[in-house]
């Protein structure tokens, strides 16, 4: 055993031993460097032989090497500072989500203790929550299937009933569309002009309709006064059905805000507007819009948070959400056991302002909607005098997946967007997801079948969609990358046809 311990000692000593000779002779090195004893005592042997030339060229060698020493010491401070610096940005994150972490924990709290002050007031008047009393629940009707009841007694969605009752005789109507996207733009954009006096550009649009084709979420951002909630409102008049206005307050914290909810002491669902269009809209085949005016007054991932993960399910038959946790007999009819199924004639459209006094909007919803920046007025121009249209929503539907399959990316496009996102990993580290890639083949068929370019149609994806990530980034760090991304830009699609990329990204860089 002696033997092997001396064997290890020897052994592992060769090994440390190598990291004691590099240490001292780094230290030797430094010392030899500053060692100025040894410079005068080399100057004093030689200056008796020095003339005038040779003194000059002694003072220059040494003004050198007193370069080199500053030269070292620059590189070594800047080594430090951006350490530093990217150690704040660390703690500055990891702080962050702390923050995050913590309001999620204030948020279950908040909802908790909603619920025990709710149990505690239907526990003073003699009741346990879920009772209901001398309340007479009506039974179904033959073969699982609900009957109209006029009578509104016992019943807990009142406006849902109501609907029910107004389109107990309705067949849905046939309008025989026949126009074309690039008509459909022309149409919407002289309504607007003509009958609301809103004046927008055929490229705004046409990236609009784009929009609604590739997603069912849109987000219309920009300074204020420029017709961000006017273009979805001028959307639901053109199609003979008001937009529903849902204001985001600064309170809404969960879905209820935008359903409703349940109330346990009055035993009735206390119904929001938005759900009764979603509910109105599954007995036609009609076009509804949604308007969550400015939406990132409350942070959306928390009272959108299941509308996003429904929406984003390829199958529209699983697009179902849960009102309450069981069905009544006398529950609407489109009602299931509690859920609801999210019709898909529905469209959602937010309009946001970035200001001090709303949240910034995560990737998650940017990464599931279609931001579209409204930043200009549009010129007054003279519109033909349009009317509003009766559209079938199985029409603008066909004719959105027909220009999606018959204008799909070209593959040079598709090789030049997978160079260019090579170029973002290596250079910014950013990617784009299969999420991302998947809605960039949705909005570009249908911009082009609108009557754009796919070059444009691409531009304006990618600046809104991408280039936005940029952000996140600290601007200091990636500010002289920006020139070397333009220059790609130009020479993989041509001079200039980017033009919403690099005006996007000059306007990042003047942020530094």
């Amino acid at each position: 055993m002696d033997t092997f311990f001396r064997f290890l000692y020897e052994f592992l000593g060769q090994f440390f031993g190598g990291f004691i000779t590099i240490a001292r002779a780094v230290g030797t090195a430094v010392v030899q460097i500053f060692d100025f004893r040894s410079y005068l005592k080399i100057i004093n042997f030689y200056k008796k032989d020095f003339s005038g030339p040779e003194w000059i060229f002694t003072v220059i060698a040494i003004l050198m090497m007193i370069i080199v020493i500053g030269g070292l010491a620059f590189i070594l401070f800047l080594l430090v500072r951006k350490y530093i610096r990217f150690r704040k940005t660390l703690v500055e994150q990891e702080d962050l989500l702390e923050e995050v972490a913590t309001l999620n924990n204030e948020v279950s709290s908040l909802v908790k203790e909603k619920e025990d002050i709710l149990a505690m007031k239907v526990s003073h008047l003699g009741l346990k929550p879920g009772e209901t009393d001398t309340m007479e629940i009506a039974p179904s009707g033959e073969e699982g299937e609900k009957k109209i009841d006029d009578n509104d007694e016992g019943k807990r969605f009142a406006k849902l009933n109501n609907i029910d009752k107004e389109f107990a005789n309705y067949t849905i109507k046939n309008y025989n569309n026949s126009f074309t996207l690039p008509e459909l733009v022309e149409l919407f954009r002289n309504f607007a002009a003509s009958q609301l006096k809103l004046y927008y550009t055929t490229e705004m649009i046409r990236i609009f309709v784009s929009a609604l084709a590739s997603t069912k979420l849109i987000i219309l951002q920009g300074i204020s006064g420029t017709g961000k909630t006017s273009l979805a409102y001028a959307w639901g008049k053109f199609l003979k059905h008001d937009s529903c206005v849902a204001s985001v307050q600064p309170s809404w914290r969960d879905r209820t805000e935008l359903f409703g909810y349940f109330n346990e002491f009055t035993k009735k669902f206390n119904e929001t507007d938005v759900l009764k269009t979603i509910y109105e809209a599954g007995y036609t085949d009609d076009i509804f819009t949604v308007i969550l005016d400015e939406m990132n007054i409350a942070r959306v991932e928390y009272y959108f948070a299941e509308m996003l993960s429904i929406l984003e399910m390829p199958n529209k038959d699983e697009w179902i959400v849960e009102l309450v946790s069981s069905g009544w007999g006398n529950d609407p009819i489109k009602l299931m056991d509690g859920k609801l199924k999210i019709s898909p004639n529905v469209w959602y459209i937010g309009t946001i302002n970035n200001d001090d006094s709303t949240f910034m909007v995560t990737d998650k919803v940017y990464d599931r909607a279609m931001p579209i920046d409204i930043n200009d007025k549009g010129e007054a121009f003279e519109p033909i005098d349009t009317p509003a249209q009766d559209i079938n929503y199985s029409y603008i539907d066909k004719i959105f997946t027909e220009a999606i399959e018959q204008n799909q990316l070209s593959q040079e496009m598709l090789d030049k967007i997978e160079e260019m996102d090579n170029y973002v990993i290596k250079h910014f580290r950013i990617a784009f997801g299969n999420r991302i890639v998947a809605h960039m083949r949705k909005f570009v068929p249908v911009f082009v079948a609108c009557g754009g370019k796919e070059v444009d149609g691409v531009d304006y994806f990618i600046a809104r969609k991408i280039l936005r990530k940029f952000e996140q980034l600290n601007i200091s760090y990636i500010r002289d990358e920006i020139d070397g991304f333009i220059e790609f830009l130009d020479k993989n699609f041509g001079q200039g046809a980017m033009k919403e990329c690099e005006e996007y990204l000059l306007r990042l860089k003047k942020l530094t």
